[in-house]
């Protein structure tokens, strides 16, 4: 890790909350994509009758792409937050002194659907015992979650 990191002990406002704010922004962004998947089953099934069934079979790549483009398009902006992210005051930070890339932007919810799938509370178990509340997916990536206005001021005064 880099020396510049924020440290809970000298900066704790930065993680204050953030597993709570993670789980709540999560629920958003789930939300949020079912009512994109939904859109765009909608509008397969439509142009499925128009196109005499070849749009279905499209579906089965349309749905995953449309979750795909979700995060590309919130994680990978200068935002580095998903919607549910941003109204939770929470960003992805990059620990290693890098610019959030579009490969950590696509890696890091690939990491956290397939740890979310197959080790579901450890997930959230193993952030207790980090000291920035870092899940797996956050460690594997280079990747950090911090509160944003905080941080902000954080920045400012480092």
């Amino acid at each position: 890790m880099s020396e510049y990191l924020p440290d809970p002990s000298t900066a704790p406002e930065l993680f204050e909350g953030v597993l709570t704010r993670r789980v709540v922004a999560y629920i958003i962004d789930v939300v949020i994509m079912f009512l994109i998947c939904v859109a765009v089953l909608l509008i397969g099934t439509i142009l499925g009758f128009v196109t005499f069934g070849l749009v279905w079979a499209a579906l089965v790549f349309a749905i995953p792409a449309s979750i795909i483009i979700y995060y590309a398009a919130t994680l990978g902006s200068p935002r580095r937050a998903t919607i549910g992210m941003q109204m939770q005051d929470i960003v992805l930070t990059p620990t290693h002194g890098l610019p959030l890339d579009g490969w950590k932007a696509f890696m890091h919810p690939l990491i956290f659907w397939l740890t979310c799938w197959f080790l579901p509370p450890f997930n959230y178990i193993f952030a207790l015992f980090t000291p920035r509340r870092q899940m797996i997916h956050d460690l594997l990536t280079g990747t950090l979650m911090v509160r944003k206005s905080p941080m902000v001021q954080h920045w400012q005064n480092a």
